[in-house]
């Protein structure tokens, strides 16, 4: 993979690569952003870089990532959307780590169009809660 910011693990062994906002900005209550970083990636084919809450924002100030999903041929910047689920103003600075980067392998697949799907011997139809809380 191919980046034009250095991208770092804080252990290395975890599975996410840090995102750090290039901008100071805050993000009222109940409202979201969509976070500059500066960064540039090319996510390799047959691959897909998803954007994750980091657990500590997630946990501490309800702050959440949405609409996470880089693909292999997009090269602008990456930019990070942030929902503020909380019920206090949250301050972001250049540099701080707003979300961490899965990198995934996918399956690049077709779907054909049927009038009734195979049988499985599984959830069928359940869904939502229907395996247990």
């Amino acid at each position: 993979m191919y980046a034009t910011k250095k991208l770092f693990r804080a252990n290395p062994t975890d599975a996410g690569l840090d995102i750090e906002s290039s901008e100071d900005l805050t993000i009222a209550p109940g409202m979201s952003a969509l976070v500059s970083t500066g960064l540039h990636l090319a996510v390799p084919t047959g691959c897909v870089g998803i954007l994750k809450s980091r657990s500590g924002l997630s946990t501490k100030h309800r702050i959440e990532v949405g609409a996470g999903v880089i693909d292999s041929g997009y090269r602008g910047e990456v930019r990070v959307h942030l929902y503020n689920l909380g019920t206090t103003y949250f301050d972001i600075k250049a540099g701080d780590r707003i979300a961490q980067l899965l990198t995934v392998p996918v399956i690049l697949q077709e779907y054909e169009v049927v009038d009734e799907l195979p049988e499985h011997d599984g959830r069928g139809e359940n869904g939502f809660g229907s395996s247990g809380v």
